[in-house]
């Protein structure tokens, strides 16, 4: 790696405090900039050291080793990209982690990617095979499958099928499945539970209420659905009713093997662990990608710049340019840019002769150099590429087209540098991410050893730091291998979890009176677990700690690994806005519900509490309606005494949390219950 590192520094160009541009000549390399040699350290860290020495300045404070969390995590890579917002790139569920006992009988809403599936393209195959595996998987697990989609008659690059029977009966063939069409009506949900085939709704591009998110339209698409699989990875820079409001009438939203698939890849951009690492970056509008480029410059050791983007760097570098080739407000971004390479001492390349058609001359092809093109010349491309090979030892990125200039077409200049890059790939086993259809379609042919992105609107979102929305509707998992034994000093004593655990009260308090149990609250305000965690570490607890998650996703995830048996589960006085059932976020989810039924020990309880009555009566029916059999309100008969009508009297553990203390205060009722999962269900002991 350092050998390769070295032959990148040696040969590249780089930014020097007295700029000369060099003279062109037929023997000169293809691109120009200046020679300067690369720092010895990357400036950006990789994010592992940089995790490595968070977590050991937790460990100098105290013995117990730190544990991650969603959001220390994140703002670790936040700050080591430079700025860019990668909480954009949340850890979510997937179909992989998903329980596939769980799929059975389960009303399954598939959004696929229609594209994928139709076109035969050899370069698509394995992205085509996850898209299909995901559908045959459900499929085989015995879920009843829906699918849903939109294709576009005037897209080129799509079928030229409009009609739904005309679809079903390629997905048929594709799948080895009989895939059925259904009119868009409730009754498809009901056609589903009888149905052993597949079921294909009608195109949703024809649908308005679809680009618009419409609420009341996803409704109807999801009636009757249970869980949500998202395979449309190429969507989710848009706001879609099939995408995103959908995710709130399911209990489940999980990404599909597509989807997760290319949402790894998509974070393989940023990784920098493979050295040099190269950009290859095309298209135009440098104003609008302005925040993607920075976060490019901050993590890659070279960027080489083609296309009509490449005119805006040469403009700002002093180079006399066309002013028709110059973007309008351009210059100061790039002078911007500039500036943020010579500072991290980036290789920057831009093309240094172009071949062009002279007005004076249209018959003759002539090469110009990038110091001397004028207003009478047709830039048609690139004169060479010859010399990448020294330049690119390790990884590269290529994203965007190689358009030059008002030419319509950048199918020759992209032919040509594709060869390039694929060569280089073979010669030097580079690891190679191909962003755009550009240079997916230029440079795969029957080669399969790519990453592969189509959309690069998708990928330009993600590296600007905006939040991808077809992937932030999708449930969250929780990201870390968590390390009981350093969380716990016996990490195989019984469980009690909170949910929603707040500012600790109670758990602290419950930790300080049973010593024999662990404690663990799972909160999703980040400073109130930062909180309880400083008091954990003043006080030495070693029995009790918190995590910042979201519960209602990651319960199953977290609680799953714990050695130890879960015996109480409490959720106390959720907030009642939250409790809404149309609302998307509510606590008290059947996904939550199935969790803790799947996870809960024999004879282990389940403690509700909210201080407005309807919020508990809700909590109550949920569990009993999802909790698959398993959990029971325990016989009132058993202790008469201690309910009220339908409530416990008291709080059955002696701790009371914050907010129950509040509301006893000013004298308002708290309204309680306990569940349990029997180990003998009776109707004499339980009742539903």
């Amino acid at each position: 790696m350092n050998q390769a590192l070295d032959i990148f520094r040696s040969s590249g160009y780089c930014f020097s405090r007295n700029p000369v541009f060099l003279n062109s000549s037929r023997n000169s390399p293809a691109f120009l900039l200046h020679k300067q040699n690369f720092p010895q350290e990357h400036l950006a860290a990789p994010l592992f050291e940089k995790y490595r020495r968070l977590v050991c300045s937790k460990r100098a404070v105290n013995s117990k080793p730190f544990i991650p969390t969603e959001s220390n995590s994140l703002c670790v890579e936040a700050e080591t990209c430079d700025g860019a917002d990668f909480s954009a790139v949340p850890h979510v569920q997937t179909l992989r982690e998903f329980p596939k006992e769980e799929l059975s009988e389960k009303v399954v809403m598939v959004r696929f990617d229609s594209k994928l599936l139709f076109q035969q393209l050899q370069e698509r195959k394995i992205q085509c095979e996850n898209a299909v595996s995901t559908i045959k998987y459900l499929h085989e697990a015995g879920a009843k499958v829906i699918l849903i989609s939109s294709w576009d008659a005037d897209d080129e690059n799509t079928m030229k099928i409009v009609r739904a029977e005309s679809i079903a009966g390629a997905l048929s063939s594709v799948l080895q499945v009989k895939v059925v069409p259904v009119k868009l009506v409730t009754t498809h949900i009901h056609s589903a539970k009888q149905e052993s085939n597949i079921i294909l709704l009608e195109n949703l591009f024809q649908f308005k209420e679809e680009p618009a998110n419409c609420k009341g339209f996803a409704r109807l698409l999801s009636s009757g659905v249970d869980i949500f699989v998202n395979d449309a990875f190429s969507q989710s820079h848009r706001v879609l009713a099939s995408t995103v409001a959908i995710s709130r009438f399911c209990y489940a939203s999980i990404a599909g093997f597509h989807f997760e698939a290319v949402l790894s890849q998509l974070k393989n951009i940023t990784k920098t662990s493979q050295k040099p690492y190269v950009a290859i970056i095309g298209g135009g509008n440098l104003v609008e990608k302005a925040a993607a480029l920075r976060l490019l410059v901050s993590i890659c050791d070279g960027l080489v710049f083609v296309g009509n983007i490449a005119f805006q760097i040469m403009h700002a570098l002093g180079l006399p340019l066309p002013m028709k080739l110059v973007e309008h407000g351009a210059t100061e971004e790039a002078l911007t840019l500039i500036n943020s390479m010579k500072s991290r001492s980036r290789a920057v390349i831009v093309p240094k002769d172009f071949l062009c058609l002279n007005n004076l001359n249209p018959e003759k092809l002539e090469i110009f150099s990038a110091d001397c093109l004028v207003g009478n010349l047709l830039i048609l491309g690139q004169s060479h590429w010859r010399k990448l090979p020294h330049w690119f030892q390790n990884k590269i990125l290529w994203i965007g087209p190689v358009r030059f200039g008002l030419s319509h077409s950048d199918a020759g200049e992209a032919s040509r540098l594709g060869a390039v890059v694929d060569r280089l790939r073979s010669q030097n086993n580079l690891e190679t991410i191909l962003v755009g259809k550009v240079a997916c379609t230029t440079v795969l042919g029957s080669n399969l050893n790519y990453s592969v992105i189509e959309n690069a609107s998708v990928v330009w979102e993600f590296l600007k730091g905006r939040s991808l929305p077809g992937l932030m509707a999708l449930d969250r998992s929780y990201p870390f291998d968590i390390k009981w034994d350093g969380v716990y000093d016996d990490p195989t004593r019984p469980l009690v979890v909170d949910v929603g655990s707040g500012n600790g009260l109670f758990l602290f308090g419950m930790a300080k009176k049973t010593k024999d149990l662990n404690f663990l609250g799972l909160e999703i305000n980040g400073k109130l677990v930062n909180r309880c965690l400083e008091r954990v570490l003043q006080t030495g607890m070693k029995n009790g700690y918190f995590i910042r998650t979201n519960a209602t996703s990651t319960f199953r995830s977290i609680i799953s690994s714990y050695p130890g048996e879960l015996v109480l589960v409490s959720i106390q006085c959720p907030n009642p806005d939250f409790n809404k059932p149309e609302h998307r976020w509510e606590m008290v989810q059947r996904s939550l519900i199935e969790a803790i039924a799947d996870l809960l020990a024999l004879d282990g309880k389940v403690f509700l509490q909210s201080d407005i009555e309807g919020v508990a009566i809700r909590m109550k029916s949920e569990f009993v309606k999802y909790g698959k059999g398993k959990i029971m309100v325990m016989d009132e008969s058993e202790d008469a005494s201690c309910y009220q009508r339908q409530w416990l009297n008291e709080n059955p553990f002696g701790v009371r949390s914050d907010w129950e203390q509040h509301v006893l205060d000013r004298g308002a009722n708290m309204y309680r219950l306990l569940l349990s999962k029997p180990a003998i269900i009776a109707g004499s002991t339980c009742r539903g």
